[in-house]
């Protein structure tokens, strides 16, 4: 009995060493683990959210997804009724067509004209030579006349041959010029007439433009929320339809102490552990900082200068991108609480 008493002494000492030592061990770990570790609970999932708009008016013709459904980049979700569209389209495509067939017409015009110019300008050279010899004769007789050579009727001859010339010579000129001026109004005409084909032809991309518009499709892969649209409802341009989660585009904001951010730094590596899923843990890693606290960014931000001031610690909004495959990402939601753990060193 006296040697249990004894061995009973003795295990009791023991034991309270083991358990001082294993707690000094414990706490080492743990001063260790926390000197080059950074944790918080206060942190979601965040990521983009598209917001559609529609972009033309008219009545929802047909609807091809759910609420909550995932969708694929670029496909079709919404079709307005386009009959009205396709008709306006033809009628700019009819102005168009218009438009260009004039562009003939006015190049037959100039190319007429520039023609009836030569017509003209050879019959103004002609009309210039026989101006030259009806004055060259008419400079003959002036001297012989003088002389008494010749009688006075061919020197009245002359004169008039030479004026008959002149005039024909002043008349075939002016027919020229006018001619060379038609060349430039039908120029000018054919200039305008192919400005007029731009404008139909900007008139038809506006319609197909248009047109496109009715067919409203996803702007990002992942899943539709928000629907506000149905079957036979008449929409607005701008009217807000439905919004799409980006699911490539998902990061994690925590809001971390701003004592906390002493030895966090953009790349550092992270552990993200998700409430939703608890056997779910992710790497990330840590992106940048938010150029303010919460509190600053509230909707009503609190005033310091008034009052009594009680000093409480803020919080600043820390952007960690998750590092993690495309099936795992369909898994996460925008909101979801998570806890991250940042290694600083």
């Amino acid at each position: 009995m006296e040697e249990n008493r004894k061995k009973k002494k003795m295990l009791l000492p023991v034991i309270l060493l083991v358990a001082v030592i294993a707690g000094v061990i414990i706490g080492i770990n743990r001063y260790q683990y926390y000197s080059t570790h950074e944790e918080t609970d206060d942190a979601q999932i965040d990521g983009d959210l598209s917001v559609v708009v529609s972009r033309a008016g008219g009545y929802i013709d047909s609807i091809y997804f759910e609420d909550n459904q995932r969708v694929i980049k670029d496909q079709l979700l919404i079709k307005l009724e386009d009959r009205e569209y396709h008709l306006k389209l033809e009628q700019a495509l009819a102005a168009h067509k218009l438009a260009s067939s004039r562009i003939d017409v006015a190049a037959t015009q100039v190319a007429t004209s520039e023609a009836a110019s030569s017509g003209y300008k050879a019959e103004t050279e002609a009309a210039k030579a026989k101006l030259w010899q009806a004055e060259q004769d008419f400079a003959r007789y002036s001297a012989l006349v003088a002389k008494g050579a010749v009688p006075r009727q061919q020197y009245d001859q002359a004169k008039t041959n030479r004026d008959a010339a002149a005039a024909a010579y002043a008349a075939a000129n002016g027919q020229y010029h006018t001619a060379l001026q038609q060349i430039g109004n039908h120029r000018s005409q054919l200039q305008v007439t192919h400005t007029a084909v731009h404008r139909e032809a900007v008139d038809v991309d506006y319609a197909q433009l248009m047109l496109s518009y009715t067919h409203i499709t996803a702007p990002v892969t992942g899943p539709v929320t928000k629907r506000k649209a149905q079957p036979g409802q008449l929409i607005q341009p701008g009217q807000t339809l439905f919004s799409v989660v980006d699911e490539k585009s998902l990061y994690v904001t925590a809001n971390f102490k701003e004592t906390q951010l002493t030895h966090i730094r953009p790349g550092q590596p992270v552990k993200i552990r998700v409430d939703a899923y608890p056997d779910l843990e992710l790497n990330g890693t840590v992106h940048n900082f938010a150029a303010t606290t919460g509190a600053k960014v509230a909707l009503l931000p609190p005033d310091n200068a008034t009052g009594n001031f009680v000093k409480v610690v803020q919080r600043i909004p820390v952007k960690i991108k998750i590092n993690a495959v495309d099936t795992t990402l369909r898994l996460l939601r925008p909101g979801m609480n998570v806890e991250v753990t940042v290694t600083t060193r």
